[in-house]
């Protein structure tokens, strides 16, 4: 007796983080794409979306003034899988955005997985900047595509003792990225590993310093500015130095 294949469940956007004294019209949205597993058609955890939610929260204050609206895509399976499903959901979620809130400009930032589902998702109309933190980006016959990239700001975090995503494939991305994309700048987090942790406040500054940049035309912050401008290797091998995000609350 053949099985019945059920449907995979519909991709979802989380509910908008938003804090008090946020603007009361939406300008921008950061769409936060979660790390998950290569092959898995289980239903994502909870707990890979509860663990942005901290994240989520952050971006949302730093943002507040500015109408930013934050949501944490749930996937509709766990796994990248042979058809790239999260940058399927990206794209939906993206497609989404424009339905609820108009043609305002969005950034996909995404960690491990979610952050190749990211870089993968660029090449969608309202996606104006990229963030992708530690992305899993796994050696294959075809190299990783970067031509969605052209035309969008472009940052990549990576640890350099990351054990799970190797950091070297992140720099051969942005190196080909930036060939085409001169806005593509790259920064190590020296000592830390795939979770960020270690250096936690200065990996979330850097990434509040970047979408205020990128979505509301902000100032970047100085070392944001010389890495978007300087050639490779340096803006591609920029140390993310302790204390930058104190040193943008002074």
């Amino acid at each position: 007796m053949a099985q019945r294949v059920l449907p995979l469940p519909a991709a979802r956007l989380g509910r908008a983080v938003l804090t008090a004294g946020a603007a009361t019209e939406v300008s921008g949205v950061v769409l936060l794409l979660p790390d998950g597993e290569t092959d898995s058609r289980r239903r994502p955890s909870t707990l890979s979306y509860a663990a942005q939610l901290p994240f989520a929260r952050t971006l949302a204050r730093t943002g507040r003034a500015d109408g930013l609206a934050v949501h944490v895509v749930r996937y509709r399976t766990r796994g990248w899988n042979d058809g790239a499903d999260p940058a399927a959901d990206a794209l939906w979620a993206a497609d989404e955005v424009v339905r609820r809130y108009g043609d305002i400009p969005v950034c996909l930032a995404g960690h491990g997985m979610g952050g190749r589902a990211a870089l993968r998702g660029a090449g969608h109309p309202a996606v104006n900047s990229v963030l992708a933190m530690a992305p899993w980006l796994p050696e294959g016959a075809e190299p990783e595509p970067v031509k969605q990239l052209a035309g969008r700001r472009v940052l990549i975090v990576h640890g350099t003792n990351d054990a799970r995503t190797d950091p070297e494939l992140s720099y051969r991305l942005a190196e080909r990225a930036k060939k085409s994309n001169r806005d593509t700048c790259r920064f190590e987090v020296h000592s830390d590993g795939h979770a960020l942790r270690q250096h936690r406040a200065e990996v979330v500054a850097l990434a509040a310093d970047f979408i205020g940049g990128s979505l509301f035309a902000r100032s970047y912050a100085r070392p944001v500015a010389d890495a978007f401008a300087a050639p490779p290797p340096l803006g591609l091998r920029m140390p993310l130095a302790a204390g930058f995000g104190r040193s943008l609350r002074h």
